[in-house]
């Protein structure tokens, strides 16, 4: 085969030096080389430049590929092969064809001069359902509202605005580490305004969450006639409580902002929610094991609101809420907001 590519421009150069004419009287732009078994090439070209370009491919491999192509077409049909863009880099001397297949996915690089280019790549049917299926997943994730859960986990505290003579607030102590507040949450995080660098959205949602409210002496709530009394426990105590469990509709305007990479570093996200008591109880453990709960409006506002602030830096997302409307009843208990703080999973 590489007597063919010589052969070639051998003949090149002797058109170049003689001055070929066509039988139109134009500079030649035929060429055309007989065997001796009676096969012949046949080359056409626009101009002499034209066929001195040959000189730039490889004619072997367009031999070669041609006998392949023969042998998939029935006998007196005509076989062609048409070498432009891509393909002309695949014919040009002293290059190198490489087939990779990764996961479906067939790829022909062309590497030539040390330079290497992407000629082709092929996908089966079933790798482009696959990436199609994934872009569109793509797509509706950039334009979803961001649907998210949440666990909250933290502490709770009852701040007096007013000291009253029937409730002294050292009769209401709570013990630091067992007032516990949780909540579960789902919501959506619409992004309102997206920038490069910083982002607008907002987080809304429901939540249930459990306000315990662990007391430091040994007393319990119980509901007078009038008014909420705190009364002692004569047995010995282990823990006693009073929970309270509100459904709640946060609202939370949050700005986020991110590093050069993408990767958010911090949000800090001000807002309100408002609730509803759906229940209330007492709850006393004693030493011996023994437990005693008791369930009861306990003068306790059924309406509650308050506002609420959030902060994530990294991964590392705290929350803080106070509740603006007294946790009981004006006049039947003590004057007391509640305040949760703590972590977001």
């Amino acid at each position: 085969m590489k007597v063919y590519s010589s052969l070639v421009v051998g003949l090149i150069c002797i058109l170049h030096g003689a001055g070929v004419l066509a039988k139109s009287g134009s500079v030649a732009d035929s060429l055309v080389i007989q065997f001796a078994n009676k096969t012949r090439i046949v080359i056409h070209a626009p101009d002499k430049a034209g066929i001195k370009a040959l000189a730039n491919y490889d004619l072997n491999k367009v031999i070669r590929d041609m006998g392949a192509k023969l042998d998939s077409i029935p006998d007196g049909q005509e076989a062609r092969i048409t070498i432009e863009g891509a393909n002309g880099q695949r014919y040009l001397r002293d290059t190198v064809i490489v087939v990779t297949k990764d996961k479906g996915r067939i790829s022909v690089t062309i590497k030539a001069d040390r330079d290497t280019i992407k000629s082709s790549s092929q996908t089966s049917q079933k790798s482009r359902e696959v990436n199609d299926s994934k872009a569109e997943k793509a797509r509706k994730k950039a334009t979803s509202l961001n649907s998210f859960t949440s666990f909250q986990i933290g502490l709770n505290t009852l701040l007096t605005e007013t000291e009253m003579a029937a409730y002294p607030s050292s009769r209401y102590d709570l013990k630091p580490l067992g007032s516990r507040y949780f909540a579960l949450g789902i919501g959506q995080r619409p992004t309102l305004i997206k920038g490069k660098k910083a982002r607008l959205s907002l987080q809304y949602g429901i939540e249930v969450a459990w306000n315990n409210y662990s007391f430091e002496n040994d007393v319990t709530v119980q509901k007078g006639p009038a008014q909420l009394q705190f009364v002692d426990i004569q047995e010995a105590v282990k823990r006693t409580k009073l929970t309270v469990c509100n459904v709640q509709l946060p609202i939370v305007p949050r700005v986020s902002f991110y590093n050069e990479s993408g990767k958010k570093i911090l949000h800090i996200g001000l807002g309100a929610y408002a609730g509803y008591r759906v229940d209330s109880y007492s709850k006393i453990k004693f030493e011996d094991g023994s437990k005693k709960r008791d369930h009861d409006r306990y003068y306790t506002n059924d309406l509650r609101y308050g506002l609420m602030a959030q902060l994530g830096i990294v991964r590392t997302n705290l929350f803080v809420k106070y509740e603006l409307n007294p946790v009981f009843q004006s006049g039947k208990g003590p004057d007391v907001r509640g305040l949760s703080f703590g972590i977001s999973l």
